[in-house]
């Protein structure tokens, strides 16, 4: 039986301090599915309500689409919340700042304020359709992205990298030459074609990111690209990736409230504790909580 689990990848949101488009912009279809049901307060306490009995005493929130301009207010209000709370939680905080702008610096300067910040995410992609629209795929190709995104490790923080399996290779070249910074691929590196050429194209191209040994994967985001709650599917694609990355490399989040659209909470973690059922006492903690406790310093 676990008794600790470090949930690796949750959000939280407050619609009436921070300013999200994308949960103020009603009636819009997202990639990963119709977001009505959640667009409203998720606070501490709503994830504390879902978690329920299991032992999860420690989480790592990811930025989640606050605007720009208030993305140092987002983390604030994360940093205050942690401070109210027992466990807390969130008790490592990956905020959003924009790498290709020549003041990221200026920003990070503030944003490290945050006693909790470990990282930055900027997503590089979420989905074919969303990318072609919104451009983000292109960070990749822009010189200043790429050096403020090499700077980094100076300040002490991590990359959570989401993208989808098309910019693996580009990916897995540009972090080749940035070696000391530790890399979070978010949600298995997104296998959205779940054809057997899609498949193969991304366990081949996840294997060459894998060599990178800054490199961990998240097991997370199961049903944002097939919208239903399918169990098999979800072990078979974790673990492919611990596979793939090892069992001192993974960890498991929950990726809610945006995976309550599919799966409650007790179910999905029932799925992971069924997964991890193989393995032995020592990577089962690494799985759920060691791996996250090191690659976010949560004993910092």
């Amino acid at each position: 039986m676990i008794d600790h689990i470090v949930d690796a990848h949750h959000h939280l949101w407050n619609l009436n301090k921070i300013r999200y488009p994308w949960l103020m912009e009603r009636g819009v279809r997202r990639f990963f599915g119709d977001p009505t049901a959640i667009q409203q307060d998720y606070l501490v306490g709503d994830f504390l309500d879902d978690v329920g009995d299991l032992p999860v005493t420690s989480s790592v929130h990811i930025q989640v689409g606050a605007a720009a301009a208030d993305s140092v207010a987002e983390t604030r209000w994360l940093q205050s919340a942690a401070r109210r709370t027992p466990l807390g939680i969130p008790n490592a905080i990956v905020a959003f700042c924009d790498l290709a702008d020549e003041n990221s610096g200026k920003i990070l300067d503030v944003q490290t304020e945050s006693g909790n910040l470990r990282g930055i995410r900027q997503i590089v992609g979420r989905s074919p359709e969303e990318d072609s629209a919104s451009g983000t795929g292109l960070l990749l190709d822009n010189p200043v992205w790429l050096e403020n995104l090499a700077r980094l490790p100076a300040r002490q923080l991590s990359f959570d990298l989401q993208l989808i399996p098309a910019q693996l290779p580009a990916v897995t070249e540009v972090l080749a030459g940035i070696p000391d910074l530790q890399v979070a691929l978010c949600h298995c590196g997104s296998p959205h074609d779940q054809s057997g050429e899609g498949l193969a194209f991304w366990r081949k191209e996840l294997a060459r990111l894998a060599k990178l040994p800054n490199v961990y994967c998240k097991l997370s985001g199961f049903c944002m690209f097939e919208q239903d709650w399918n169990a098999e599917r979800v072990k078979r694609t974790a673990l492919t990736a611990i596979d793939i990355f090892g069992v001192h490399r993974c960890m498991f989040g929950s990726n809610f409230p945006i995976e309550k659209l599919y799966v409650s909470y007790q179910e999905l973690y029932a799925c992971y504790l069924d997964i991890i059922d193989r393995f032995s006492k020592s990577e089962k903690h690494a799985l759920m909580a060691g791996n996250a406790e090191r690659f976010y310093r949560l004993a910092d």
